[in-house]
């Protein structure tokens, strides 16, 4: 395995680094570790070396191969240290080393371009080709004058269709952002019961920007309408839990309760107790129980509402006690 050294590290000026990178479980158990800070220090020095070698995370100088002593040189750290830290990353499949030679391995797939970064690389090579085909039309003009207006260049002319894909791409993130600010103050205006959002994070673009792949705007209402509405969403369980704007965008849990799963069960005619009620029941005290039957009211009643509650859940309590 030979490096091809020094001819690629002027060509990449940065690395790719996810803002999760901190709630990676390796990351997470690195730093349960004694001296954690040193052994991630070296973990990004390694990814900024990687990054200068350019060479498929292949750590080579030429045709030798990088080793512990020279690593801490150049990291201008302790040689014990890094030789933890280099153990420590193979254990956990961070780095692997190969007939002596360390490698980052699929160091290739991470640092690849993004879908955005391609786009740009896929304009900048359409821009060039629509430039080359107007420069040849000017050309095998017979009057190249005529063409080309005096105060508008062919480099004017493409300068010009830059700015309007440019404007283009402005428009598509605008109409993003106008989308999410919509469906956010949406929430805040229909989940009165919930917590309001008070910013707009880039992680709550991404969910709602994958959500309108698949739903429209009338069905977030839709579910911003059913989780006002649903008891369980705001903390009517036996957990005490409550929903948020988060769990509700999530793709699993946007379509059930875009389905009315967690809706309110309609209220039933006459009183009753519950059979998972009756057990329980016998343990408590009168005002327990009376508790209990109000809560199954829909919506719950009080002994202003009906004075004889208290003698039926009484009544109905004794039964239960000598049954």
């Amino acid at each position: 395995m030979h490096g091809t050294g020094g001819g690629k590290m002027a060509d990449v000026k940065w690395i790719k680094i996810t803002t999760d990178i901190f709630d990676d479980e390796k990351i997470l158990l690195i730093e349960s570790l004694p001296d954690s800070y040193a052994i991630i220090t070296v973990w990004f020095k390694l990814l900024c070396l990687a990054g200068k070698q350019n060479n498929s995370g292949v750590f080579m100088m030429g045709r030798i191969a990088y080793t512990d002593k020279m690593l801490a040189t150049i990291f201008r750290m302790k040689e014990t240290t890094v030789t933890m830290a280099l153990k420590t990353f193979e254990e956990f499949g961070m780095v692997e080393i190969v007939d002596g030679v360390i490698t980052i391995p699929n160091w290739g797939k991470h640092q690849s371009l993004d879908a955005y970064e391609k786009k740009k690389v896929r304009d900048r090579e359409r821009i060039a080709r629509k430039r080359a085909e107007q420069k040849a039309l000017v050309a095998m003009s017979p009057d190249a004058s005529h063409e080309v207006s005096p105060d508008m260049s062919p480099d004017v002319a493409f300068s010009e269709e830059d700015k309007r894909i440019k404007n283009k791409d402005e428009e598509g993130r605008n109409t993003e952002r106008s989308e999410c600010q919509q469906i956010t103050d949406m929430y805040n205006s229909i989940c009165a019961s919930f917590p309001s959002i008070r910013s707009l994070s880039e992680a709550r673009k991404k969910a709602i920007r994958a959500r309108l792949k698949t739903y429209t705007i009338d069905d977030f209402r839709t579910v911003f309408e059913n989780a006002e509405a649903s008891s369980f969403l705001k903390g009517g369980n036996d957990r005490n839990w409550s929903a948020s704007f988060d769990w509700l965008i999530a793709d699993r849990n946007m379509a059930k309760v875009l389905d009315g799963n967690y809706s309110d069960k309609e209220p039933k005619s006459g009183f009753t107790i519950p059979k998972n009620k009756i057990t329980k029941a016998r343990s408590y005290d009168i005002d327990a129980f009376e508790r209990m039957m109000y809560a199954e009211e829909n919506p719950p009643k009080t002994v202003a509402d009906d004075p004889n509650l208290r003698k039926r859940a009484e009544s109905l309590l004794q039964r239960l006690v000598e049954d």
